[in-house]
C-alpha cells in the first residue's frame, strides 16, 4: 500500500500532507489541444503551488525523451505508437503501467483504457477515472468502437476506486445506470474570466470582422454538436450579422459536405483557431455565442464563452442547462433557434450588459479554477489519508 508523503508546515503548525499525484489520459502540457489538456495544466500547476508533487503523462512520437518540468509539474513522456484508432489505447496503457506504483493517486482522464486501471490498484494505488460525458454516443465512432466504449464505461465503474464527473447530470446518470458502481463525485470544470480590455480587437481583422458584428459557433463538425441545425436556424432568421463557424470543416464526411454546401457570405467557415488569444478575441466580441453540444458533461467551450461575457444560445439539454442556467436562451429545433435570435435582436443594450455580467458572475461563483482545485485537493486528501489510516 502506498502512503502519503508529508511536509512540515509553518513553525508550530501541524504537518501538511503532500500528495504524489499522476494525471493520465492527455496529450500533455502545456495545453495546446482540447479540454482535458487545459484541465490537466490548470489543476496540476495549482496543486504544485499548494505543495503537492504532480506528474502529468504526455505523448511522445517515438522513443520518449527524459522527463521535463512545466511550472513545477513533472511531465513524463510515454510513446504513442501509430496503430490507428488503437494508438490512444496503447498510449494510455503504457502510462498506466508506468504509473502503477510510486504515487498516492492515479487520475485517468477518460475511460477508454478502463480495463488496464487494475494495474495500479494491484500495487495498492487508488485510481480515479473521469467519465467524460457520453463518449460512446459520439457519431464519429463505428458500431464496434461504440460497443467497446460502452463496455469500458461499465468496466470503469468496477476498476476505479472513485469516478469523477464534471457535470452533476453525468454523476446522476452513473449512479442511476450503475447503482453498484464505485463512489461517484461531481467536481466542475473551470474557466478564467476574460474581458474586452484583455484581448486585442485587431485580431478580428484577420476575418474582416468588427466587435459586435457577428454570431459565433465553436465546435467540431459532428452531428451531436448540432452545427447543421444552428446554421439552418440562423438562415431562418432575417438578421444581418454573419455566422462565423470555427472548426475544421472539410469534405471528409457526408455531414461535413452538407455543412459546406451551406457556406456563403452569411455563413462563413473559418477553420480551426488554435491560438487561445485569437479565440478569446472572437468570443469576447461576438454578438452571441451559439452552442450546440449535447453529449458531453460540462463543455469547456460553453464555460469559456460565459467567462468572456458572451450572450449564449445553447442546445436544450440537461448538461447545458446545468451550466448556463438562466443566463442563456435555449433551442431544440432550427425554428426555435430562429426565435431565440429574434429575441436577441430585440434586446436593449442595458439588457445585453446585464446578461453579459450575469454570465461572468456565474463563472466567478461556480467555475473558477482555484475553486475546482480546492475541491479536488480536499477529496484527494480524504481519499489518501483515509487509506493511509486503514493501512496503519
Amino acid at each position: 500500500m502506498t502512503s502519503c508523503l508529508s511536509e512540515t508546515g509553518p513553525q508550530g503548525a501541524a504537518p501538511s500532507p503532500a500528495l504524489r499525484v499522476a494525471i493520465l489520459g492527455t496529450q500533455g502540457i502545456p495545453a495546446r489541444y482540447g479540454g482535458f489538456e487545459t484541465f490537466a495544466e490548470q489543476l496540476s500547476t495549482r496543486l504544485v503551488a499548494r505543495g503537492h508533487q504532480v506528474t502529468v503523462y504526455a505523448e511522445a512520437d517515438g522513443p520518449p525523451p527524459a522527463d521535463e518540468f512545466h511550472d513545477g509539474v513533472r511531465v513524463r513522456y510515454r510513446r504513442r505508437p501509430h496503430w490507428g484508432p488503437a494508438s490512444v489505447l496503447a498510449y494510455d496503457c503504457a502510462s498506466l503501467w508506468d504509473a502503477r506504483r510510486g504515487y498516492d493517486l492515479v487520475y485517468m482522464l477518460g475511460y477508454g483504457a478502463a480495463w488496464a486501471c487494475w494495474w495500479p490498484r494491484l500495487f495498492g494505488t487508488p485510481v480515479w477515472i473521469n467519465v467524460d460525458g457520453l463518449e460512446w454516443a459520439r457519431s464519429k465512432w463505428g458500431r464496434v468502437a461504440r460497443a467497446y466504449l460502452r463496455c469500458m464505461e461499465w468496466l470503469a465503474t468496477k476498476t476505479a476506486t472513485r469516478l469523477i464527473a464534471d457535470a452533476e447530470a453525468i454523476a446522476q446518470r452513473v449512479r442511476s445506470v450503475y447503482p453498484r458502481s464505485a463512489p461517484t463525485s461531481f467536481i466542475a470544470y473551470g474557466a478564467q474570466e476574460v474581458r474586452a480590455q484583455d484581448v486585442d480587437p485587431q485580431a478580428l481583422s484577420a476575418w474582416g470582422l468588427k466587435p459586435g458584428g457577428y454570431l459565433l459557433v465553436v465546435a467540431r463538425p459532428e452531428p451531436e454538436n448540432h452545427v447543421l441545425e444552428i446554421i439552418q436556424g440562423y438562415l431562418l432568421h432575417a438578421g444581418a450579422l454573419p455566422l462565423i463557424v470555427v472548426g475544421s470543416v472539410t469534405d471528409a464526411t457526408p455531414y461535413q459536405r452538407q455543412l459546406q454546401s451551406l457556406a456563403s457570405e452569411r455563413v462563413r467557415f473559418v477553420g480551426g483557431v488554435y491560438d487561445a488569444r485569437r479565440l478569446q478575441s472572437l468570443r469576447v466580441h461576438a454578438a452571441a455565442y451559439l452552442h450546440g453540444h449535447s453529449v458531453g458533461g460540462t463543455n469547456p467551450s460553453l464555460l469559456e464563452a460565459l467567462a468572456c461575457g458572451s450572450l449564449v444560445i445553447a442546445h436544450d439539454n440537461p448538461f447545458n442547462r446545468e451550466v448556463a442556467q438562466g443566463v442563456a436562451d435555449y433551442f431544440g429545433t432550427p425554428a426555435e433557434l430562429a426565435a431565440c435570435l429574434q429575441r436577441l435582436q430585440a434586446r436593449s443594450q442595458d439588457d445585453i450588459a446585464r446578461l453579459s455580467q450575469a454570465a461572468r458572475d456565474l463563472i466567478a461563483r461556480r467555475y473558477t479554477w482555484d475553486g475546482v482545485t480546492s475541491a479536488y485537493e480536499a477529496l484527494m486528501r480524504a481519499e489518501c489519508l483515509g487509506r493511509a489510516g486503514e493501512a496503519a
